[in-house]
């Protein structure tokens, strides 16, 4: 393995802005959700994947994927999810090794509640600060890092 570049003034400048801008929003995101919802960052992201799927429900190693979880971190999660009654288990009819995650009624009703504060506060603290240019350079650039990650990773 040969010798790392470093990075130009401006690469820095780049890293260390998203890197901050990223640890702040994670925090401030956290801090808002369990204020007002009880949910820690992560489970708000659990629930509105759920959410958004067809049904309701997502298989275990999916949802784990979708989130960036280990599949052992995501099993603790859905369990606190599951004795909240936000969520429940079921077992797939045509893979015994297979298991859904599904949002119940009690957890789509949370996640309604959950949204309008989430998504104003990622207004506040991101979206709005950014003129459109800056925002789609920051969607176009964001996608190629994450399309290139996730085409790396294994999610099976």
């Amino acid at each position: 393995m040969g010798h790392a570049r470093g990075l130009s003034s401006e690469e820095k400048r780049a890293w260390n802005a998203f890197r901050t801008s990223f640890t702040l929003l994670h925090q401030r995101m956290d801090q808002q959700l369990k204020r007002d919802s009880g949910l820690s960052h992560l489970q708000y992201e659990i629930l509105a994947r759920l959410g958004a799927a067809p049904g309701r429900e997502l298989r275990m190693a999916e949802l784990a994927c979708a989130v960036s979880n280990s599949k052992s971190g995501l099993t603790y999660q859905i369990g606190q999810l599951e004795q909240a009654g936000l969520v429940r288990r079921r077992a797939c009819e045509s893979d015994v090794r297979a298991v859904y995650a599904v949002l119940t009624d009690e957890g789509a009703a949370l996640l309604d509640q959950a949204v309008p504060g989430h998504v104003a506060l990622v207004r506040e603290l991101l979206l709005d600060v950014l003129t459109p240019a800056q925002l789609s350079a920051l969607a176009d650039g964001l996608g190629e890092a994450n399309r290139r990650m996730l085409a790396a990773e294994d999610c099976s």
